[in-house]
């Protein structure tokens, strides 16, 4: 049984639903991510994605973009995140962690090279926001080769084409978008018809995400009540990050609330 696995069979039992924060790494900085992703781990995160810096993320909003920009004007490696990555596995054994990451990045380390850095550091999974399940085959056979499940993103009006073809790939959970276009935070709740939920869960079983838009307790909780297994949050919490930009002792206070008040939702 893979992480995971592990994960999703102890929340079900504890009737809880899965929180996964995202952040990208280095974000403002190295230094400043690592206490991040510390706070989110001990204040309720049940697995971490986090982010590879690039400089056109197509599937991301303004606000992660900006923290993109950010990362990348520290100048940091790759070998300086996959070190960050090794510490935190070293650190939290059991917690699944995955990456999300644009192809042009996995072409320019080699895609065998990028997918045996991943298995060193402990990692998971890799999601490639930018690369349609139709092309993902070369990434998917190295991935499997080095035991990296491979996610794939459900859109909102997938056909049954669609969840057939994601039935045959996915692995560790699907990532349901609320809603069509790129990440950030909108003011309406976005809630997944249940109607399409069941329609997703006739072509697999595997636990279901959703992502895009996630920002309040409310959404978390009409998320879990709908038949989904947990939230993706990126923006929110990205854009706690941007508003104390300057005051690290208060963005790090103001994270840990409110990953605290989102786990707290996911109980049923």
């Amino acid at each position: 049984m893979n992480r995971y696995q592990e994960i999703f069979k102890r929340l079900s039992l504890l009737k809880e639903g899965c929180f996964i924060p995202f952040v990208v790494l280095g974000d403002p900085s190295l230094k400043i991510s690592i206490k991040i992703i510390e706070a989110l781990i001990q204040n309720g995160a049940d697995a971490l994605e986090v982010g590879i810096p690039f400089s056109d993320p197509l599937a991301d909003g303004p606000i992660i973009q900006k923290a993109n920009l950010r990362a990348l004007s520290q100048k940091n490696t790759f070998l300086d995140y996959f070190q960050i990555l090794e510490k935190i596995r070293k650190k939290y054994k059991r917690l699944p962690i995955g990456l999300l990451i644009y192809a042009n990045l996995i072409y320019n380390q080699g895609i065998d090279n990028f997918y045996l850095q991943c298995f060193n550091s402990g990692l998971d999974s890799v999601l490639i926001a930018d690369v349609p399940i139709e092309e993902s085959k070369v990434f998917y056979k190295t991935a499997n080769k080095y035991k990296i499940n491979s996610i794939f993103i459900c859109p909102p009006d997938a056909d049954d084409d669609f969840l057939n073809k994601i039935s045959l790939y996915a692995q560790g959970f699907i990532y349901v978008l609320s809603r069509s276009g790129v990440t950030g935070i909108k003011n309406k709740t976005l809630s997944l018809p249940k109607k399409f939920i069941k329609k997703i869960k006739k072509y697999n079983s595997l636990p279901l995400l959703q992502g895009f838009g996630i920002s309040s307790s409310k959404q978390v909780k009409q998320a879990i009540l709908s038949g989904l297994s947990g939230v993706i949050c990126g923006s929110a919490i990205i854009n706690i990050i941007e508003k104390y930009l300057h005051e690290e002792e208060k963005m790090i206070e103001k994270i840990k609330e409110f990953t605290s008040a989102l786990k707290l939702s996911t109980k049923l």
